[in-house]
């Protein structure tokens, strides 16, 4: 009896927060994987992935470093622009059965005016450089598909985590001054819902969107169902280190104002700013075993166990402790401006 081959997968990336555990799933799943980048990377990568070195920006290299090889899907984690997205098409055109273009989900428009989103929900932000570049390069894949063929998935992750990246703005500098009860800047006023993805869950339903004809020219979310506001965000880190957190609440038109070129704070204004809930009924019809099951309270009990275990790669950083700093002075001051102007309490008369 004869069996068919196992679904070959070539990841462009694959060292990242969401790529490192799609690779990890794809080999789990007995996927032929095969990983390139530019090898500058130090993430450990299961034994069984072949390692390519070449610049995906660089189409020479990789022309290079593929040779004659085809795959039944790639998977291109940096793919940021319209001409990105033009020079994967002319790379992959003829290689590949089907292309997985990583989106993102903060292209939703901002804000929005229901809620669950569905992949259906108009695309604009006027507030985010990266959502807009990522709705150009959607743009370039879409026609390729209409009028070349060009056999792309499109997969738009939200805010989504491991044990070694905290989902908190600021990242271990912001776990560090909760554990030393220092104040924490939380945009807005802590009540707009957030939801949290687990990278392990990303790749249950990214892998097994691989080689599944019914895939090609769609769009997913691929989300959880974990949701919370940001005040209880910061609260079950505190919980777990056992405190309770110092939180100020700064207008997020303010971290643009005193933070200008922090990755951030453009994102508090059109993405984290505002509820993002989603149906992720889709996914689910698509990979019916799409379950997420990592939700943030537990896992950052491994969060902390990871932060204890690489103590060298989780230390605070200088520039986003001054950072963080400088929000929560600005807060400050500005209080005891609004202070100033109230008016004085009026005399009784005798």
């Amino acid at each position: 009896m004869t069996f068919p081959s196992p679904v070959s997968v070539l990841f462009v990336g694959g060292t990242g927060t969401i790529s490192a555990s799609s690779v990890r799933r794809a080999v789990a799943d007995g996927m032929t994987v095969t990983v390139l980048n530019r090898g500058s990377s130090g993430s450990a990568l299961p034994a069984e992935v072949t390692r390519l070195t070449a610049d995906i920006h660089d189409p020479a290299s990789v022309e290079a470093a593929l040779g004659g090889r085809t795959f039944d899907a790639v998977v291109n984690f940096l793919c940021f622009t319209a001409e990105d997205a033009q020079t994967a098409i002319d790379l992959f055109l003829d290689r590949t059965k089907q292309y997985v273009h990583i989106s993102t989900a903060s292209l939703y428009g901002k804000p929005v005016l229901q809620v669950p989103i569905t992949e259906s929900t108009p695309v604009h932000n006027r507030f985010v450089a990266y959502s807009r570049a990522k709705i150009e390069a959607e743009k370039v894949f879409q026609r390729a598909h209409e009028e070349l063929g060009f056999p792309v998935t499109i997969v738009r992750p939200s805010h989504t985590y491991d044990d070694a990246n905290p989902p908190l703005p600021g990242g271990w500098n912001v776990v560090d001054r909760i554990a030393r009860g220092a104040a924490i800047p939380v945009h807005g006023d802590g009540t707009s819902l957030w939801t949290l993805t687990h990278a392990d869950d990303f790749a249950v339903g990214l892998i097994g969107l691989f080689a599944n004809p019914r895939a090609i020219g769609e769009v997913f979310h691929i989300t959880s169902d974990d949701v919370y506001t940001w005040d209880q965000i910061y609260t079950i880190v505190a919980d777990a280190l056992g405190t309770t957190p110092n939180l100020v609440h700064v207008p997020s038109e303010m971290f643009t104002l005193a933070a200008p070129d922090w990755g951030w704070s453009e994102l508090f204004l059109g993405d984290l700013g505002h509820s993002a809930i989603f149906d992720n009924s889709k996914i689910r019809r698509f990979v019916p075993g799409f379950a997420p099951r990592l939700t943030f309270h537990r896992s950052v009990l491994r969060m902390l166990a990871w932060h204890e275990a690489h103590p060298e790669a989780t230390a605070p950083d200088a520039e986003t402790e001054e950072i963080l700093d400088r929000m929560v002075e600005g807060y400050e001051r500005s209080r005891d401006v609004f202070a100033a102007l109230a008016p004085a309490p009026a005399r009784l008369s005798a």
